[in-house]
């Protein structure tokens, strides 16, 4: 069913529910049989647009849980995904509370790249407006290498640092090893320069067949990070706390990233003074990894506050989980001992996030506080106005995102 989201914990229930990949079409191997052992190529021609398959291989196979799928349609439109069917999508998730991540798999495929921005910012819209969730999106890039993606993302995406905050981006696309899905019939396959398909090859040459099996199931697969990482965004937050920042984490089934990254390339992604919207980089390391997250920024780089994503996700969960544990108070009397009751809950929770590592400070008391009551959260118009305000305080812990060594040169004798 349209715009109605399906939760799913599994590819395979996402291919019992919706089926597998948009089949390629547009693949054509070329096999030189006078060679020992075989040589081959390939070509595509035509690249499905559809990824919302792979992509979310790509998230499970990066630690990835429970989601939430929204289809906007099936394969019948040839490719072409409109803004409005995603942006139909967007509202149909605004209705759940349990989401706290957004990711479009097929975004990236929307022509012009302001649309594809266009949808971003009311996700970040709707962060801000919900507080409990987060956007993580891919910078928009073009075939034409002539095209500078990251200044396009800083020239289009717009916002406040109020919704800039809630969320951040990633570049570039990733070389993935997924295996492309395909028909027999509609592999073609050039051997030694005569045109046949896979399937005839079957019956008429099983072992060739096996070769060319073994290596379309190797063809590198072009897939924008946002899925993958949302993976490792699970992952951290399971195995470490959503206070860790979810970087200097290899992207599992990553052959490399499409464009290599220098310190000083990755310089400019982190910091720009004019509009702030800082990038983060997937980059190779050698004897570390192929495609390593390199980057825990916000969209909000330029920002003290909300500078770090593990800071702004902490900052939801907490007052998310402050929310529901609040709720039974509803409709309770607006007295000091609900303010005590309240209080005392919230310190033990906090307490524990502390112990955890999540907050800064020697003492509970210097990680965190939580005040409410008459004369110190609220006035007595508020209480007539059956208002009960909570404010926290917390002191949370920020990645150390520059690691500075001091070398001093001691003279001899000296």
């Amino acid at each position: 069913m349209l715009n109605v989201p399906k939760k799913l914990s599994s590819i395979i229930e996402y291919r019992n529910y919706f089926g597998g990949a948009d089949p390629e079409k547009g693949i054509t191997i070329n096999v030189d049989t006078q060679k020992n052992p075989f040589e081959m190529d390939h070509d595509i021609a035509d690249p499905s647009n559809y990824l919302m398959f792979y992509s979310l291989q790509a998230y499970y196979l990066n630690g990835g849980g429970p989601c939430y799928i929204v289809s906007i349609g099936d394969y019948s439109g040839g490719g072409l995904i409109s803004k409005e069917a995603i942006l139909d999508g967007l509202k149909a998730a605004e209705k759940l509370d349990e989401i706290t991540l957004i990711v479009y798999p097929d975004g990236t495929n929307i022509e012009p790249a302001a649309d594809y921005y266009a949808i971003v910012n009311q996700s970040l819209f709707q962060c801000n407006k919900l507080k409990d969730r987060f956007t993580i999106c891919d910078v928009y890039m073009h075939s034409d290498p002539a095209i500078n993606d990251t200044d396009i993302l800083r020239n289009t995406l717009a916002g406040s640092v109020n919704e800039l905050k809630y969320g951040a981006s990633y570049y570039p696309y990733l070389e993935m090893q997924l295996g492309h899905d395909y028909n027999n019939s509609d592999m073609m396959v050039n051997k030694d320069g005569i045109p046949t398909t896979l399937n005839i090859l079957e019956t008429g040459d099983q072992v060739l067949f096996n070769q060319l099996q073994h290596y379309i199931n190797n063809i590198p697969l072009i897939l924008p990070p946002s899925s993958a990482v949302a993976g490792i965004y699970a992952q951290v937050d399971a195995t470490r706390g959503v206070w860790k920042a979810p970087a200097n984490v290899n992207v599992s089934a990553a052959i490399k990233p499409t464009i290599n990254i220098s310190n000083q390339d990755q310089e400019i992604l982190n910091v720009d003074v004019n509009s702030g919207k800082s990038i983060n980089a997937i980059r190779p390391f050698t004897g570390h990894g192929a495609a390593i997250v390199w980057g825990a920024r916000t969209l909000a780089g330029n920002d003290n506050e909300w500078r770090y994503i593990p800071v702004r996700r902490f900052f939801n969960m907490v007052e998310e989980s402050v929310k529901k544990a609040t709720s039974p108070f509803v409709f309770e009397p607006n007295i000091s001992n609900t303010w005590i009751r309240i209080k005392t809950m919230i310190e033990n929770f906090l307490n524990l996030q502390w112990r955890a590592g999540a907050l800064a400070g020697a003492k509970s008391e210097e990680a965190f506080f939580v005040q409410v009551g008459l004369g110190m959260t609220m006035t007595h118009q508020d209480i007539l106005e059956g208002k009960l305000i909570i404010e926290i305080g917390m002191a949370t812990i920020r990645p150390a995102e520059f690691t500075i060594l001091k070398l001093i040169l001691k003279m001899q004798g000296a």
